[in-house]
């Protein structure tokens, strides 16, 4: 796999993202802002771990930057895995479809490339929700002075929760017509990672504007 996005400056990645190149998109994007959120939740363990005034949550700072972490660089992962997962669609259109058989091989082998680019992004909303899960758990219990970054981290994982939801749902269109069955679990799982999500990301952000 390429890691032609992630080692991009940041610059050199908005300009790809704006020009007419059909990767980067939304799904890039949407990697990318949960990395952000596991980013600032980990900021903030950092800045609580071994601070005066904090003893009492010393252990689970740490057990949670173990976890931030580990979602940080699975989302960074997937910033170039979403980029790269949709060229598999567009190869199988071109295979050829002259004869009854080869029409039938074409068929089966779109529908399998739409299954593997909606994972990508089942993945990135999955780890999403992982990360504001975190930043929710660790609440106001962290240093005063980053209180406002467990907010704006949610907010980001939120927003990529969200946007990759939009590049499940967008395959699913394909693949419900194909695998009624495969679609259906999909839309109970998008449904599951999305129940309640923005009550409690409004909670937590309440919660820490409460500290100011």
């Amino acid at each position: 796999m390429s890691n032609e996005l992630i080692e991009m400056k940041i610059t050199e990645f908005l300009d790809v993202l704006a020009s007419d190149a059909p990767a980067p998109g939304g799904g890039a994007a949407a990697a990318v802002a949960g990395a952000m959120g596991a980013g600032l939740g980990s900021m903030v363990a950092n800045l609580t771990i071994g601070k005066e005034g904090y003893e009492s949550v010393q252990d689970f700072f740490k057990e949670k930057l173990i976890k931030t972490e580990f979602l940080r660089a699975k989302l960074t992962e997937l910033v170039d895995l979403d980029a790269n997962a949709f060229s598999g669609v567009i190869k199988s259109f071109k295979l050829p479809k002259g004869t009854e058989e080869e029409k039938a091989a074409r068929s089966a082998t779109i529908l399998a490339e739409y299954k593997k680019a909606t994972e990508v992004p089942m993945e990135t909303c999955m780890a999403c929700r992982e990360v504001i899960d975190l930043l929710i758990d660790m609440g106001t219990k962290g240093n005063k002075n980053a209180l406002s970054d467990i907010a704006v981290g949610a907010l980001c994982a939120l927003t990529g929760l969200k946007s990759a939801v939009h590049n499940v749902e967008i395959n699913l269109g394909y693949i419900s017509g194909k695998d009624k069955d495969y679609a259906v679990q999909m839309e109970s799982q998008l449904k599951g990672l999305l129940h309640r999500i923005d009550k409690k990301v409004k909670k937590l952000d309440e919660d820490v504007r409460a500290t100011f």
